[in-house]
């Protein structure tokens, strides 16, 4: 089956904001029972918390639980840092009076990250910060339910809890664009399956997609000309300390200690400049 592939916001919101779907997800990734009549899409709080407006891709909530699901294809710079407060923002928004602290309801942040960050800072398949103080007897005091959970499917290991490998699993097997119908005979997945159909996908869908598709090979590109900027940049510090340093009289192995350069590179500097 030809079938868009998850790691794009708009048909990850399409097939993750059924209701039943989504209450699945959060079942088998947090452990919990929810109960809800909608999940909202780019959701935003009627007024605004903090310095940054948030929107959120997944939004869900039952009378006690408040469940966010953010697809992110790309790790930008401030990946943890964003999340973070992303989590935090629907922590502090509950707390409107002035009488008293509360959170009223227990906040989950579910965050699925579908590249591989080339620098390597990603090697799990899924990681759960939560809130929760240890005392000097190395005692968990579980006084915090909240939770911020990081999914990376590309990563899915042996020691990925089951219930968490199959829907990682199943999301990166949707990544090459094809998936066999065969191999996820449950109701549910057929579901989710129809739903990123390629063949079933509607013209205005596919135009957000497009869009989608256009943005994130955008923000690769910025990336890697921001690297290459970065490298460029260095290479010519480098070079300026390496000639800086020859015209004080310091001999090539003083120079290496001064800069890490190692001999070859440092002798490399100084011919191009000769």
């Amino acid at each position: 089956m030809q079938v868009i592939p998850l790691k794009y916001g708009t048909i990850f919101k399409q097939a993750f904001g059924q209701p039943d779907v989504f209450c699945q997800f959060a079942k088998d990734i947090l452990g919990i029972e929810i109960n809800i009549d909608k999940v909202y899409t780019e959701y935003e709080y009627p007024e605004p918390i903090g310095f940054v407006r948030s929107k959120y891709d997944l939004f869900a909530e039952d009378i006690e639980k408040r469940i966010i699901v953010e697809i992110q294809q790309v790790k930008e710079e401030d990946f943890f840092d964003r999340f973070l407060y992303y989590h935090l923002i629907s922590m502090v928004e509950q707390v409107g009076g002035y009488q008293e602290y509360g959170f009223d309801r227990t906040v989950y942040t579910i965050v699925v990250l579908t590249s591989t960050p080339r620098d390597g800072s990603i090697k799990f398949s899924c990681a759960v910060s939560d809130m929760n103080p240890i005392d000097e007897f190395g005692d968990l005091i579980e006084v915090y339910p909240h939770r911020l959970v990081f999914l990376s499917p590309r990563q899915v290991n042996d020691k990925t809890p089951p219930l968490v490998k199959k829907w990682l699993s199943f999301i990166k097997d949707s990544l090459d664009g094809e998936m066999d119908e065969m191999d996820y005979p449950d109701t549910l997945w057929q579901k989710i399956m129809a739903t990123i159909q390629k063949r079933t996908i509607s013209p205005a869908l596919l135009s957000e997609i497009k869009d989608d598709v256009t943005w994130e090979k955008a923000k690769i590109r910025f990336v890697e000309e921001g690297r290459k900027e970065g490298r460029e940049m260095l290479l010519k510090q480098q070079g300026e300390t390496v000639l800086q340093a020859r015209e004080m009289g310091l001999d090539e192995m003083a120079i290496a200690k001064l800069t890490g350069l190692s001999a070859e590179a440092i002798k490399e500097i100084i011919s191009t400049t000769l």
